[in-house]
């Protein structure tokens, strides 16, 4: 996802500097006229706004304070945007920490998958001051359509943790609908066409329906990434006294996906066990 955020930012006639954590996977960028940095702490040195994206908690970590991490080259002024999905929690321990060195910080966790980030689509979330969110703003309008300011730093995290619970629900909800059409034989495609005009339309109706049909799951969104961010809800819930039945029901089928080999197939793969619960090849 970063190296297409990256792209629109680069076409945009943004100067860009870039790192990744696995060797060679900038040189798309850097034929745009992107220069690569050899660590994040040289990113920073180079950069005013330091945009990250990675996959979890000790990740961030790693990319902001580890031993060539963006703290230790990043100036006092210098403004940090975090795209990725993380624990409420340690974003606003990076934050502090990062304010300690002068620097501003938004949480701006993103939903709409590979593909939101493909077509800069995506759905952004941000947490942080005003200002900050301010300076932020122009750089999240080159990715995302939608840009909600929900609060100090955290606040993004806890509204895409909310997200993903959401969105555990509706997997699941469209999985079982199209395996119970399934065994009673009726006409899968005219089934949805006919929901799409009702109460139940959804984009996950629209948009997975047909993979859940064909029993196949050509990656949008891993089902090991949702499941981390499950992880990530469930803890919240349970600081908060908040009971998510349906959310582990998601995650419990996700852990099975995952030691089955199915972890980078789209989160649509929940369909699977509900197939094999029916009986249907899963």
């Amino acid at each position: 996802m970063g190296q297409a955020m990256a792209g629109h930012l680069a076409r945009a006639g943004h100067p860009l500097t870039v790192w990744n954590r696995t060797p060679g996977r900038a040189a798309d960028l850097v034929a745009l006229g992107v220069t690569e940095a050899a660590n994040p702490a040289a990113l920073a040195a180079a950069s005013e706004v330091i945009v990250c994206c990675v996959s979890d908690t000790p990740d961030v970590d790693a990319v902001l304070f580890g031993s060539a991490g963006v703290a230790k080259g990043v100036h006092p002024g210098a403004l940090v945007i975090d795209c990725s999905t993380i624990a409420p929690a340690a974003t606003r321990d990076f934050g502090s920490r990062l304010a300690d060195q002068g620097v501003a910080f938004v949480d701006a966790p993103v939903s709409g998958g590979s593909e939101g980030a493909q077509k800069a689509t995506l759905s952004i979330f941000v947490g942080g001051e005003a200002a900050a969110v301010a300076r932020a703003r122009p750089i999240l309008e080159r990715l995302g359509k939608t840009i909600t300011h929900v609060g100090p730093i955290g606040s993004g995290q806890a509204v895409k943790a909310v997200n993903q619970v959401i969105l555990a629900g509706a997997y699941l909800g469209v999985a079982e609908g199209i395996v119970l059409a399934m065994k009673a034989g009726l006409d899968v495609e005219q089934v949805v066409a006919a929901l799409s005009g009702g109460a139940a339309q959804s984009w996950v109706l629209a948009n997975r329906s047909g993979r859940m049909l064909a029993n196949d799951y050509p990656l949008g969104f891993k089902v090991a990434l949702h499941l981390k961010d499950l992880r990530i809800a469930l803890g919240m819930a349970n600081e908060l006294g908040a009971e998510l039945a349906v959310s582990r029901a998601c995650a419990e089928i996700e852990v099975a996906l995952l030691a089955d080999g199915h972890g980078e197939d789209d989160i649509s793969a929940v369909a699977r066990a509900v197939r094999a619960r029916a009986g249907l090849p899963a």
